[in-house]
């Protein structure tokens, strides 16, 4: 059994549903000595968080955003908390909502989504930087099965 852990920059990305899968899996060349296991993804900050969903309409990332922005918008009377602006307590409360980690099964050197699924940052700021993940790989490589 092997255990990874990496550090993964994503580049930043205005307020939206980004499909990142292939930007992941760039940095993460070691997936491939892996036969069978597991790749836990986790984002490093309070304002934005990761989801598995849609890989192929961009429609759906857009109506994603759309429905977000709705549920919880900028700027409500009643939150105290603005200090870095409008969309900052917004973006907390979405980040909550969607969470900062998922679980993914490893085959044959590949992620094991289904046909449709692919990774998502989901960026609640409008205006944010580059993003930290945490990608841990654990499982049995090409050599011990």
């Amino acid at each position: 059994m092997r255990w990874i852990q990496k550090e993964l920059t994503l580049r930043p990305r205005p307020r939206g549903v980004h499909l990142i899968t292939e930007e992941v899996l760039d940095q993460l060349p070691e997936v491939r000595e892996f036969s069978v296991g597991l790749m836990h993804l986790f984002l490093r900050h309070t304002s934005a968080s990761l989801a598995l969903n849609e890989n192929t309409d961009p429609d759906v990332r857009g109506d994603l955003e759309a429905f977000l922005s709705r549920l919880v918008p900028d700027g409500s009377p009643y939150f105290r908390h603005r200090i870095e602006g409008p969309d900052d307590m917004p973006a907390h409360i979405k980040a909550v909502l969607i969470g900062p980690g998922i679980w993914i099964p490893i085959r044959n050197g590949r992620p094991h989504l289904g046909t449709w699924q692919g990774i998502y940052l989901c960026e609640h700021r409008h205006r944010a930087g580059a993003r930290s993940v945490t990608a841990t790989l654990f499982g049995a490589t090409h050599r011990e099965v």
